[in-house]
């Protein structure tokens, strides 16, 4: 699963992509979780509730925005993996947020739950044989290869966690 093309993906996920060190999406998956389970599990339930700014995300409301769109990704991917031929719809990550109620919830459950969709990610991903990883599929109003949404996942949580890093905690 070898790093994609520009030419295979938006130029809007560049960003989450180009947070990805690894060429192999194996090995970015392999490599990610321990750290991620460890940075995520360094923050308290107390720092968990905290925002840098009004108006701004919690953790936890982050933390649960990472776990929604790695199963809209995985989603994505499945879709396009199997053929799907209809337009699959975007998604308002600020909706989802607020309608979360992550704030409510526990943070250890918040993390082993990232932890969980993580694994179900990494199985389904280890399922695409290379043909099925150069498929392409539609969503809202890109096109995009499974082997680039599996970056932009990897992409995604490392983005977040830096966000995390230097506006949360002041690394």
């Amino acid at each position: 699963m070898n790093r994609p093309s520009p030419t295979t993906y938006p130029e809007y996920f560049q960003r989450y992509i180009n947070q990805v060190k690894e060429d192999d999406l194996t090995l970015a998956f392999k490599n990610q979780m321990p750290a991620a389970e460890i940075f995520f599990q360094s923050i308290s339930e107390q720092f968990s509730k905290r925002k840098y700014a009004e108006g701004k995300w919690t953790i936890k409301e982050v933390l649960q925005h990472v776990i929604d769109a790695e199963r809209v990704f995985s989603y994505r991917a499945m879709c396009f993996a199997r053929k799907e031929q209809a337009i699959l719809p975007s998604f308002d990550e600020n909706s989802y947020a607020v309608n979360s109620h992550a704030n409510d919830r526990d943070w250890n459950e918040l993390i082993e739950e990232f932890s969980a969709t993580r694994k179900s990610t990494e199985y389904l991903f280890n399922s695409f044989t290379d043909e099925v990883l150069n498929a392409v599929g539609k969503a809202s109003n890109y096109t995009i290869t499974v082997a680039a949404v599996g970056f932009v996942t990897v992409g995604h949580v490392n983005h977040h966690i830096r966000i995390i890093q230097e506006r949360y905690i002041g690394v």
